[in-house]
């Protein structure tokens, strides 16, 4: 297997050399000369990367190249660090005969790697001729536009999600236990998913929690898992007792109606056992889901455990179907061999789904599709998950090489992790995978990455936002397995570390030699062992609760991870900081916690390579005192609180920055001429604070400053005012909202239905709109004719509106529809069903009246047609009312 790391590897040094021309002057011509040695091996890996090969010569030489740019890199960040202090001491460098020897000790060394270069290349001719004489893995390389495949497309559940419903539903009043099992890839998680988002499960049981189990849980942390479903803040359980959290647990299930607890991937009979203790058997039919792939600990649970069935071939061959094609049919040249392909993955789901992955990325011809058949029959003899890894395999050996590090990247999240999408992809331009590509930014580049990946079926989305887009994925565990291995045996690209393998296997010299460290469990012990390992360039942890960082360990991060990129330790909780996090000057991506922190100190603003700093803290303001526009690099500020921007000391001093793209939130005082005019090219905005600062009336107002940003296309407005001296507000006229707004979210600011509405309607781009909390104040509401144009999603949420009028002269465009908690609304206008364009609507906690006018437009909209000569799916009209009863 050839190595998928180093290519990024060169791409992130050359731009290190670029990032930092001014720091590395001394050495500029050596730096350039390496560059360009080491580009010539550019070419050679990226076709080393696209085939699948077990050449030993082949692999050594990837090796080799690796730890030669490896010694690079590291060779030109120590020399920009030290550039850095040099600069900051304000000594000229002239008259400095320390710094002079450090440029000449620097060009030396950048010498010697460029001598290590060229005997590569003399004597390795071989394995470049190996690599020319080998034959392309089928498919690779091929780019093409992949069609949109709905990863809730699910074939042979109904039946059994309706048998296990039945379960949960019927029986005594006691607690219950209903066991899913079944082989690895089988589907129990997907089944389990589907039952626990039924609506009639949702209607059922008051409270549902779904945990996450593993073979290696502890119970400590499943228990505090379950307590911040219901309690944001879980700080104050962190010393309780085991017995104690339990109790907390069976208190707040107790006050409630029946509840429904899913554990997920049970690996012992025990589990259930040490955990139940935490679950009240108070006589209210309350349910445990659990899904396991041993039959012996299934039947420890419940004599009957529910058997999850094998796909028919029939079924088996309507999934790849819809898999790959979508909702086109399969051309009748290619049924024969994908009939074959369906037969032989033997009625396993996650076989289907992989392979199809495979066949999305590859064309479609009669020989394509043979190659895929023959290799299919290779790998699944048996219904064995080995036999699934090497499908797993062949589609990863298929991906373009710039996919596959994203990929195998998703493997550094815990198993079972739902990974938020922005994250993902915050984190993926970090790391350098995202490399900059023409009119895309790397963003939206990142973005097509991840949707390129769920297409293939190799990522799984979760959630997904109100207008559609990803909003969390994760990846099955058979292949958050395969990532695992490839990317910590084969690519060298990230390590997972354990206190335990720290203590016996990872020793000082080898932890040394990794450039990625995801540390989950027992993070705050391995911290506390001082370990140090300057070729780290990420510092992963994910723990499944939030902890403290003991003061006395912070030092210990930058001391051990000098050369650090990428920090995530969002949850870790940090109150201070220490003069050498200041000189981790490398920082691309920051992410940490913080109880009491109220102040982001000056010195962050040092960090001149930050492109995302996300802060999450438990206080309601955070005062930056770094000038945050001044860091060239900075794309995104993500914090909960309301953060406040200091302005710079001089005119001189304030530089535009043409990268920042999100600054989310920042207090209405914040919102100035000065800071918007430095950042012309934010797409991003959240405002929270008093909204009323932001909304007055006079030509001053703060709002006319939103304006400026001509490149702003989500703004959300959250409105931190008590019920007490609420005063009530009004919206500027709607010339004076940025011209390009696509997404705007209103919370709690209690606007007037027909005024400020009738503003909203002539937002000539504006696709989403999310009313949350009593953002508008009234009874009825009247839209205007010919507003609204291009609103494809309407959100409304906690309001006390009884009636409104409407019809496609109002909402020509709108997709969906969502009502929450709308406990007074009386109506939902019957012109809706005219809006052709509608295609979901869904009502939460609503009324016996608005749910009959639901239902009368689904049925007015199912007339229609049927006159058309459609049906119901032809219209894809969807209605979701909970409760069902309503």
């Amino acid at each position: 297997m050839a190595d998928v790391a180093v290519n990024f590897l060169l791409e992130n040094l050359m731009q290190l050399l670029r990032d930092n021309a001014e720091l590395i002057l001394g050495v500029k011509g050596e730096a350039e000369n390496l560059l360009q040695d080491l580009s010539d091996f550019n070419a050679f890996l990226t076709q080393a990367a696209k085939r699948r090969t077990e050449n030993e010569v082949l692999r050594g030489l990837v090796k080799r190249i690796r730890k030669v740019v490896n010694i690079a890199e590291d060779a030109i960040d120590k020399f920009v660090i030290a550039e850095k202090l040099h600069k900051d001491k304000g000594i000229a460098r002239y008259m400095d005969l320390v710094h002079y020897k450090r440029v000449q000790d620097a060009a030396e060394e950048i010498r010697g790697i460029r001598e290590t270069v060229k005997e590569i290349r003399r004597n390795n001719s071989y394995g470049l001729q190996a690599l020319q004489d080998e034959d392309p893995a089928p498919g690779v390389g091929e780019e093409r536009k992949l069609p949109v495949v709905e990863e809730d497309d699910v074939v042979g559940f109904d039946e059994e999600a309706k048998k296990v419903i039945d379960r949960l539903l019927e029986g005594s009043d006691n607690l219950k236990v209903v066991p899913i099992v079944g082989m690895p890839g089988l589907g129990k998680t997907t089944l389990a998913n589907k039952i626990f988002k039924d609506a009639t499960v949702e209607f059922e049981f008051f409270t549902r929690i779904w945990v996450y189990v593993s073979q290696s849980y502890k119970r400590r942390d499943l228990f505090l898992n379950i307590i911040s479903k219901f309690r944001r803040n879980t700080t104050q359980y962190s010393h309780m007792s085991e017995d104690d959290l339990a109790q907390v647990i069976r208190d707040y299930l107790g006050r409630g109606g029946k509840y429904l607890i899913v554990l997920d991937d049970v690996w012992s009979g025990e589990a259930w056992d040490r955990l139940k203790i935490a679950f009240p058997n108070n006589n209210k039919c309350n349910r445990v889901l659990l899904t396991t792939r041993d039959n012996i600990v299934a039947k420890h649970y419940n004599d009957d455990p529910h058997k999850l069935k094998f796909l028919t071939d029939s079924e088996g061959w309507e999934l790849l179907e819809k898999k790959v094609f979508h909702k086109d049919k399969c051309p009748s040249e290619l049924e024969q061999h994908g009939l074959s392909i369906a037969k032989k993955c033997k009625g396993l789901p996650l076989a289907i789904v992989v392979i199809a992955g495979a066949l999305i990325g590859k064309g479609k011809t009669t020989r394509e599709w043979e190659q895929v058949d023959q290799s299919v029959g290779e790998h699944l003899i048996n219904k064995d998950p080995e036999n699934c890894k090497k499908l797993v395999q062949m589609s990863y050996d298929r991906l373009p090489y710039d996919l596959k590090a994203c990929f195998l990247y998703c493997g550094a999240f815990p198993k079972g992790f739902e990974i938020p999408a922005w994250k993902l992809i915050r984190l993926w331009i970090a790391e350098g995978f995202i490399q900059y590509n023409g009119r895309l930014t790397l963003e939206c580049k990142a973005e097509d990455y991840l949707n390129d990946l769920v297409n293939r079926n190799l990522v799984m989305v979760m959630q997904r936002t109100s207008d559609g887009q990803i909003k969390t994925c994760r990846i099955h565990d058979m292949l958050h397995e395969f990532c695992r291995h490839e990317a910590t045996m084969e690519e060298n690209l990230f390590q997972e570390v354990s206190l335990d393998i720290r203590q016996s296997a990872l020793g000082q010299q080898e932890l040394a030699t990794y450039r990625r460290l995801c540390v989950h469990s027992s993070v705050l012990k391995f911290i506390s062992t001082k370990p140090f390992g300057e070729h780290v360039r990420s510092f992963l942890s994910f723990p499944s609760k939030k902890l403290e960082m003991p003061a006395r360990d912070i030092p210990n991060i930058p001391k051990a991870f000098p050369l650090l990129r990428v920090l995530d330790v969002e949850s870790l909780t940090f109150n201070r900081f220490t003069k050498e996090f200041f000189q981790l000057y490398h920082l691309r991506y920051i992410a940490f916690s913080s109880d009491s922190l109220k102040i982001i100190p000056r010195q962050i603003g040092g960090f001149w390579n930050m492109q995302t700093l996300i802060v999450d803290t438990q206080q309601s303001t955070l005062d930056i005192e770094a000038d945050i526009l001044n860091m060239p690099r900075l794309r995104h500020l993500h914090t909960n609180a309301s953060a406040i921007l200091r302005a710079p000391k001089s005119s001189k001093a304030a530089l535009v920055n043409q990268a920042l793209q999100t600054l989310s939130t920042i207090a209405p005082e914040s919102c100035t001429e000065d800071v918007f005019v430095r950042a012309p090219n934010m797409k991003k905005l959240g405002i929270r604070g008093k909204i009323g600062m932001l909304l007055e009336s006079n030509e001053s107002a703060l709002f006319n400053n939103v304006k400026k940003l001509e490149c702003l296309e989500s703004l959300k407005l959250i409105n931190d005012v008590g019920q007490v001296g609420r005063t009530p507000l009004s919206l500027p006229p709607a010339y004076i909202f940025p011209r390009k707004l696509r997404k705007l979210t209103l919370i709690d600011t209690w606007l007037d239905w027909d005024h400020d509405m009738s503003i909203l309607g002539q937002l000539q781009y504006l696709e989403v709109l999310k009313l949350k909390e009593n953002a508008f104040k009234g009874e009825y509401w009247e839209p205007k004719v010919g507003g609204f144009c291009s609103l494809q999603v309407l959100w409304i949420q906690r309001t006390d509106l009884a009636a409104w009028h409407a019809s496609a002269d109002n909402f020509p465009r709108l997709k969906r529809l969502v009502l929450v908690s709308c406990e007074k609304l009386t109506e939902i206008p019957l012109g809706l069903a005219d809006v052709r364009s509608l295609q979901v609507m869904e009502l939460n906690v609503t009324t016996i009246l608005a749910a009959k006018c639901a239902r009368d437009i689904q049925t007015k909209k199912l007339k229609q047609a049927n006159l058309e000569g459609n049906g119901i799916k032809s219209s894809g009209f969807k209605l979701s009312i909970y409760p069902p009863d309503l």
